[in-house]
């Protein structure tokens, strides 16, 4: 019998970001950290905001850009959870725009994908260190990435 697996929409984080700071060049690659200052959470199996404080880190080598982010969730019952959310940015000419309804999950020409990990002791939010997600983003303008979870099932 075939399997193929499927996504199912748990939340979207908007987090918001300050300008990025240069760290340095080095074999052709261009090392680079973007601050995190906020945001929010919303969406059927978790709502609350994001937490100052945490950063992505990116290093592109040509136009493949390999990041990795980690930053504070505050669930609306007061948990908090760690995230850390690794993933690639490219351009790719083939990639349309995406919906899912009206919402727009990820932007036409652009491979946008993360792979995150939590981590909180929280009874309530044991469930997301226990499960497999896939992220679709997406810049939102200058000051915001916008990333879809999904469930993996």
């Amino acid at each position: 019998m075939s399997f193929t697996p499927a996504l199912d929409f748990a939340f979207e984080i908007r987090a918001e970001v300050s300008g990025t700071l240069h760290i340095g060049n080095g074999d052709g690659e261009v090392t680079e950290f973007t601050p995190i200052t906020g945001g929010s959470v919303d969406g059927p199996r978790l709502r609350g905001k994001v937490l100052p404080g945490g950063g992505d880190w990116s290093s592109a080598r040509g136009e493949v850009c390999e990041l990795e982010a980690r930053y504070l969730l505050q669930a609306e019952d007061g948990a908090v959870i760690d995230i850390v959310n690794r993933g690639y940015y490219r351009p790719k000419a083939d990639t349309p725009d995406q919906f899912e309804g009206e919402v727009q999950v990820s932007e036409a020409g652009h491979y946008y994908r993360t792979s995150p990990a939590f981590r909180t002791d929280a009874p309530a939010h044991r469930w997301l260190t226990e499960t497999v997600f896939v992220g679709l983003a997406r810049p939102d303008g200058d000051d915001a990435v916008v990333i879809r979870m999904y469930v993996l099932r």
